[in-house]
């Protein structure tokens, strides 16, 4: 309730659409800025073709960035397909951790009645003392691959 309440005195006070105009003030002097940037590289990369050209030649210039800017695409490309693996890593992480987190509050929720109910303390520790034995023997068990087992 609290924060509907933040929520509607800020509405009610002009400060969201304050905060909404500043930040679309502020994305528009970003994009500005962008293209001024953008302008700018595509310039000096314009003056080094054309010292590159004076020295080496056209031919031999336009043949150069060509490879140039080839090669960069490639090392881009190559950075992004590396990092992948990690990125994937981390949202499988985060996505582990949101489940458990689920998982708990579920469990919190349903607590209350299932001691309410018939089965009332049994219910809980049943399952609850099948998890613990489950985690004691998956943390005893060797694992066969020899790289999980450097890890740990």
């Amino acid at each position: 309730m609290g924060m509907l309440a933040t929520l509607i005195s800020g509405l009610a006070s002009g400060e969201t659409v304050a905060a909404v105009h500043r930040a679309r003030t502020a994305a528009i002097v970003y994009v500005i800025a962008i293209a001024a940037a953008l302008c700018g590289l595509g310039f000096l990369v314009g003056a080094a073709y054309i010292w590159t050209a004076m020295r080496y030649g056209s031919l031999a210039a336009a043949l150069g960035f060509g490879a140039g800017f080839l090669v960069l695409a490639g090392l881009i490309l190559l950075i992004y397909r590396i990092s992948a693996g990690s990125r994937a890593r981390r949202r499988a992480q985060r996505r582990n951790a949101d489940m458990k987190a689920i998982g708990v509050t579920a469990a919190l929720a349903v607590l209350p009645s299932l001691l309410k109910g018939k089965g009332g303390l049994g219910a809980i520790l049943g399952p609850a003392v099948a998890l613990a034995a489950y985690a004691i023997y998956r943390e005893n068990v060797k694992s066969d691959d020899p790289d999980e087992s450097e890890r740990t």
